[in-house]
């Protein structure tokens, strides 16, 4: 059987660097291309033969284009992708996943890549231990929130971004009464009174 073959779409050179020496180093895995910007990453996964997609979540400072590069993966049906990142934000993580990820390792983990390489070629989903929690989190979150009708769930994804009520009525073309009501019956089925 061959080595898996891992498209790497990183742009900083030190990481390039120590994750392609770690990953080579193994016996069965091989980086047989590294990308370092969403151009040269489509044009890797359109002309060279993989098995994994090792993607930064932040190719450029202060931009999320890994995640629109994910997105772009999942509308072409390639991966299976790990995301790789600085970042441990829950909305971060969330999308990732939400985009095709089949795990999501912080860098401070890098020395697990390796393994979650061989977990996502073989098509097992081990989520890594950096954002286990956020997704369970999430989830129960997720199924809590489903008592909410879909009028109530947009006050709240609003309120969780930190806007006021006048905000939010503005923004829904509501009044300020009516979504001191909707959050008033929020508050009551999620039981905070």
């Amino acid at each position: 059987m061959g080595k898996i073959k891992v498209v790497l779409v990183e742009d900083d050179p030190f990481w390039q660097q120590n994750l392609v020496q770690d990953i080579n180093r193994e016996p069965d895995i091989t980086v047989t291309y590294i990308a370092s910007n969403k151009t040269e990453a489509i044009k890797a996964v359109e002309t060279s033969e993989f098995d994994v997609i090792l993607l930064d979540i932040c190719l450029t400072k202060n931009e999320f284009d890994g995640l629109e590069l994910a997105i772009e993966f999942h509308r072409m049906s390639v991966g299976p992708i790990i995301m790789l990142t600085c970042l441990n934000e829950k909305e971060i993580i969330l999308s990732a996943f939400e985009y095709g990820a089949v795990n999501y390792i912080t860098k401070s983990s890098f020395k697990d890549v390796v393994h979650a390489i061989r977990e996502a070629y073989y098509g097992k989903v081990s989520i890594h231990s950096d954002v286990s929690n956020t997704l369970i989190a999430g989830y129960r979150k997720e199924r809590k929130l489903r008592v909410l009708t879909t009028t109530e769930r947009e006050v709240f994804d609003l309120r969780e971004k930190g806007k006021s009520k006048a905000e939010i009525a503005k923004m829904l073309y509501k009044s300020v009464d009516t979504v001191k009501n909707q959050w008033k019956s929020i508050r009551s089925k999620l039981g905070g009174g």
